[in-house]
């Protein structure tokens, strides 16, 4: 007997090893997706002691060095790891967020467990890029006993890498009390600011040094009852459209009326605007017990132009119009329509054009702030103000469509042949009286009447030949 429990003790104590406390080959671990590799060294002894089968195991604690949840980080291959002291690899989870973490060795074969290890802050930084609060409006006011709300964008303008798109994240918040210095003032995902300063965001990787933070806010308190609303262009300011339409921002308000020179901009009663003109924009904005007001100078870099023709132009039959665009773009080219069909071989700044009809010409600048510009111009054949008519017409309807707007006579009567032409109201008042009638009547709005009206000509020419008749003027 005893020499069986002799035996039995001797096999016990050689299937014991101890562990060394783990040490660590770094003093914080910031990881990312670009860098996610720890070790950490330990011994064991005796190294005899460990059977073929047996796996060590990395266990890392929660933030607060607790292992009664721990993590496994590492899980050796049996066997790999005989000899001691021994170096392990390992990767942090993406949830690891805090100051206080440790690791701690196991072995499965025979079991044992080491102390854990100094205390080391630890982070995924899932976000690690710059990113915008208040939709990147460098400014905002609140009223006298107010409050401003300032708020982590989601996803916000442009190509905003928001962390609100990584759930795990926390966040701090900070105010300016120098240069190079600031305090901490809140925590989460928005601020409420009762006080004058400039604030920004960080998201929270505690010690570990982080590219993950805001643009800074400048916040006042409006005190006269009309605060400064700025104006921020998502472009810059002068912008290329190139880029597209550049949006205008300002501070948070109970609503909003944006105004382009001067005019209020129908339906633009957001707090962003998108515009591709130059011109002043202004906002009136409503915070409630006072209001905000600012303005912008919004200069487009898009080449200017102009085009020496009117909009809509005449000429005779068999003539020619000269056209020609004048344009501060950077080496230009020219494309020429007519009635939305190019114009082979017209790339210059000019243009005779020989036909009627719809012309265009677009300008493009090829280098700088690339763009286009369209001029439009409309090329229609005279009208003869004395055509050959057989019969003094009864009616008219001058309603501005170019078609029998006029009381058109034959050309016996009209201006040159020392004719008479009178015409009187239905109670006899004269309206018209002349010897060098134009074919123009009327010229004047005749008064506004849904009725038709009806007025009297009397026609005298030279050798006292008179023609008389009713002229029904059609609304």
């Amino acid at each position: 007997m005893l020499c069986l429990i002799v035996f039995v003790s001797q096999n016990q104590l050689s299937a014991q090893i101890v562990i060394g406390k783990p040490n660590l080959g770094f003093s914080q671990a910031c990881a990312n997706d670009s860098f996610n590799t720890y070790s950490t060294t330990f011994i064991f002894s005796p190294e005899s002691g460990i059977d073929a089968s047996n796996q060590f195991i990395i266990e890392m604690s929660d933030a607060e060095g607790d292992f009664s949840d721990a993590t496994v980080l590492l899980t050796s291959d049996a066997g790999d790891v005989t000899t001691s002291p021994a170096t392990l690899d390992f990767n942090l989870p993406e949830t690891t967020a805090g100051e206080n973490y440790k690791i701690r060795i196991k072995s499965t074969s025979p079991v044992a467990t080491s102390a854990g290890s100094d205390a080391f802050a630890a982070y995924y930084k899932l976000q690690d890029s710059p990113f915008t609060i208040n939709n990147l409006v460098s400014t905002g006011a609140y009223c006298t006993g107010g409050s401003y709300l300032l708020t982590i964008d989601n996803p916000g303008t442009g190509n905003n890498d928001s962390p609100l798109l990584y759930p795990s994240l926390s966040f701090r918040w900070f105010r300016e009390t120098g240069p190079t210095t600031s305090e901490p003032v809140g925590e989460g995902e928005t601020l409420q600011v009762t006080e004058e300063g400039t604030y920004f965001a960080e998201t929270n990787y505690g010690t570990c040094t982080s590219n993950s933070f805001s643009n800074r806010v400048t916040i006042s308190e409006a005190t006269s009852g009309e605060a400064n609303a700025t104006i921020a262009s998502s472009l810059g300011n002068p912008y290329c459209p190139e880029q597209g339409l550049t949006t205008l921002s300002t501070i948070g308000g109970n609503s909003y009326q944006w105004f382009k020179d001067g005019n209020a901009i129908p339906d633009a009663t957001g707090q962003m605007y998108q515009t591709n003109e130059s011109g002043i924009f202004s906002v009136q904005v409503d915070l409630g017990d006072c209001s905000a007001s600012g303005s912008i100078d919004l200069v487009s870099e898009l080449f200017d132009g102009s085009i020496d023709v009117s909009e809509i132009t005449t000429m005779e039959a068999g003539e020619t119009l000269e056209v020609t665009v004048t344009t501060t773009a950077n080496n230009p080219e020219f494309e020429w329509f007519l009635n939305d069909q190019l114009i082979t071989g017209e790339t210059q700044d000019n243009y005779t054009a020989t036909e009627f009809g719809d012309y265009k010409v677009v300008v493009s600048e090829i280098s700088g702030c690339q763009g286009s510009r369209e001029f439009l111009f409309t090329i229609n054949e005279a009208i003869d103000p004395f055509p050959d008519v057989g019969k003094i017409p009864n009616v008219i309807s001058p309603n501005g469509d170019t078609i029998n707007d006029t009381w058109v006579i034959p050309q016996q009567y009209v201006s040159g042949t020392d004719t008479e032409v009178m015409i009187l109201t239905n109670r006899g008042k004269i309206v018209l009286k002349t010897n060098d009638y134009l074919n123009n009547w009327p010229e004047n709005d005749l008064g506004s009447t849904s009725i038709n009206q009806v007025f009297y000509y009397i026609i005298t020419t030279s050798d006292n030949d008179v023609k008389k008749g009713s002229i029904t003027v059609i609304k």
